[in-house]
């Protein structure tokens, strides 16, 4: 069947690239309309996607292709421009919808104080043009160009407030790293176009090739690790997550679009969209999985020693990222399916958890959760709707959060042991690092001066609508009602209900939780347990293990001091050169100009010295001659 709705999918990226414009050529002038128009885009951006989502869920639907549009010609070869409809495709549109429409409500709250807040709502509304282009791409090369405009994107949004010095370094950081990856995923996609039949770019041919058996071996594992090295950059996984956690110095709405449904799930989303090329190599799934699930647990154990709120879900999304990167590597289509169900709860309970830190941030005015206490008792939506997203974070049933990690978890026991046991320990740490949290934040005694109360309705219905997400998107795919991995991979897949793995992951998380009881609330195990007889593990990891420093040492100043050497060879040799060229003209030049004066007396003495260089010449030459 056809889907009715699948053809007008472009004017899903079209509203807020609309909005953008608008904004940008009336910026000013629009005063407070800029913020309505922004949202007003989003809205119908969202409409539309849930259309054709409504509709795909609804039976069995053929994907939509529209490619008529020729973009470049070689040889034989041609690159279409279009877009397409799939059911991965269709869920992500309403993610990233729903998210930023949640997003741009918010920020009219967050920043209505802002005098550039116009600015804030185009480089939003590009964003989010550039990641619905990315998402409907119809083939690998238009997906790289929004992908690279992502990135653009997030450099302006990250590095906004460009007065302070730190938000001007996360944006280089994070426009910096992201390039090293996405130099990965530009030779992929050249070994492709080379090795593809027909240099075919589009998806459903790179399908076909790997299905087929076309592409094998070694070139499938090396294009299939390109890619996954781009996607690593944009994921924040290990070792190319640093500039996630700096990116926190961007306004906090960006922060939740960033984490929950736009650049770090692009990376995600590329692994899944080119699944194919994985499945041709165990060798590339191998990798994926083990670099997944070390980030994860990285990424947690890091989360546990950090004492700013946004930095500490920056770790958390860095760890979450690898559960999704792991589950995908594991290569199984449930395990597939577990990868894109945590990318769907997880961007849910994320953009709740940075939109309730941001509201606290709004109203204590730090970012230091020991600069907190006893904001729940004065901001109590805040509070109740941030402790639903921490117990789904957490993984404690019946939040989302808990099934789609159980579904991660489960496939991992079934198919590699140490998997499972990383994936476990990084949920207890997780579960821990957020209920010191919490607690610090919500509980205790005020240890601020601000004057506290809750964020206008702007805020706080986004929250509202996300906590009710929270609650309620973990019970679309549980392992009791298996429709989803159907609906998304077209495989039938049947109950893989494992009690074990549940038991053992809600123990995990209720450990996690009830030690962070003990020690922040109860107080009867002391805080500095960890950090009072080992001082050093507690600075590796408040330190973030010297991942940074270890760049800044081996990377950074080696090729600041070779751009040092450049720079003095550039200056005093190539410049030299052209310096003493210059002089030695201009020199010559004024000799000329003196000689020249219309005195006889100068004529007569330079004529002199020109005849007794030439006899001294001429008689040099005899000597010579003779000799």
């Amino acid at each position: 069947m056809i889907s009715a709705y699948s053809q007008y999918a472009w004017l899903i990226p079209l509203f807020p690239l609309l909005s953008f414009l608008i904004l940008t050529a009336m910026g000013r002038q629009l005063k407070e309309a800029g913020s309505y128009i922004s949202i007003i885009a989003m809205f119908a951006s969202f409409i539309v996607a849930m259309l054709i989502f409504i509709e795909r869920l609804g039976g069995h639907i053929e994907d939509y292709t529209w490619n008529k549009l020729t973009w470049l010609k070689l040889g034989s070869a041609s690159l279409n421009l279009g877009f397409e409809i799939t059911n991965l495709n269709a869920l992500m549109l309403v993610i990233v919808t729903l998210v930023s429409l949640l997003v741009n409500l918010y920020s009219k709250g967050y920043m209505q104080d802002d005098e550039r807040i116009n600015v804030f709502f185009a480089y939003i509304a590009l964003f989010t043009f550039s990641m619905l282009g990315l998402v409907i791409s119809e083939n690998l090369v238009e997906l790289y160009i929004f992908w690279e405009l992502v990135g653009v994107c997030s450099f302006l949004l990250v590095g906004f407030w460009y007065s302070k010095p730190e938000a001007r370094a996360a944006a280089k950081k994070a426009f910096i790293v992201t390039r090293i990856g996405d130099v990965g995923l530009l030779i992929a996609i050249l070994l492709l176009f080379w090795a593809m039949p027909n240099h075919a770019m589009d998806f459903s041919s790179i399908h076909n090739a790997f299905t087929t058996g076309k592409i094998s071996g070694g070139l499938a594992t090396l294009i299939a690790i390109l890619i996954f090295v781009g996607a690593a950059g944009k994921s924040g996984q290990f070792p190319l997550h640093t500039w996630l956690p700096d990116a926190m110095e961007g306004p906090t709405p960006i922060s939740a679009l960033i984490h929950a449904a736009t650049m770090v799930a692009a990376g995600v989303y590329l692994v899944a969209r080119t699944f194919d090329v994985f499945q041709a190599s165990p060798t590339a799934l191998t990798v994926v999985a083990c670099i997944g699930g070390f980030t994860a647990i990285f990424a947690a154990t890091i989360g546990t020693s950090q004492n700013d709120i946004k930095r500490i879900l920056a770790y958390s999304t860095v760890s979450q990222l690898g559960y999704m990167m792991m589950a995908l590597g594991i290569g199984t289509t449930v395990a597939y399916t577990a990868g894109i169900f945590h990318l769907f709860t997880h961007a849910f309970f994320k953009a709740l958890l940075f939109m309730g830190a941001g509201s606290v941030i709004h109203a204590v005015h730090t970012q230091n959760i020991h600069e907190m206490g006893g904001v729940g008792s004065k901001m109590k939506i805040t509070a109740w709707t941030f402790g639903i997203g921490t117990l789904a974070l957490s993984g404690i049933p019946p939040f989302s959060g808990f099934w789609s990690k159980d579904a991660i978890l489960a496939e991992a026991y079934t198919h590699n042991q140490l998997l499972f046991w990383v994936g476990l320990v990084a949920a207890f740490f997780t579960a821990f690092y957020m209920s010191r949290l919490f607690f610090l934040v919500f509980f205790g005694k005020p240890r601020h001066q601000a004057h506290v109360h809750e964020s206008p309705a702007t805020m706080t219905i986004p929250l509202v609508v996300l906590a009710v997400l929270a609650v309620v998107a973990g019970f679309v795919f549980t392992p009791f009602s298996p429709w989803l991995g159907t609906w998304l991979t077209g495989h039938t897949q049947e109950e893989h209900a494992n009690l074990v793995v549940m038991i053992l992951s809600t123990l995990a998380g209720l450990l996690g939780i009830g030690l962070g009881y003990l020690v922040y609330i109860k107080r009867t195990i002391p805080s500095d347990l960890v950090s009072g007889p080992a001082p050093w593990l507690y600075r590796l990891l408040n330190r973030k293990y010297y991942i940074d420093e270890f760049y800044d040492a081996v990377i950074v100043k080696p090729l600041k001091g070779l751009g040092e050497v450049l720079h003095l060879f550039d200056t005093f040799v190539v410049d030299g050169v052209v310096r003493l060229i210059s002089f030695s003209v201009v020199g010559i030049g004024r000799l000329g100009s003196r000689l020249q004066n219309g005195q006889v007396q100068t004529y007569g003495l330079v004529m002199l010295l020109g005849l007794l260089i030439l006899v001294l010449a001429l008689a040099g030459r005899r000597f010579i001659n003779a000799g």
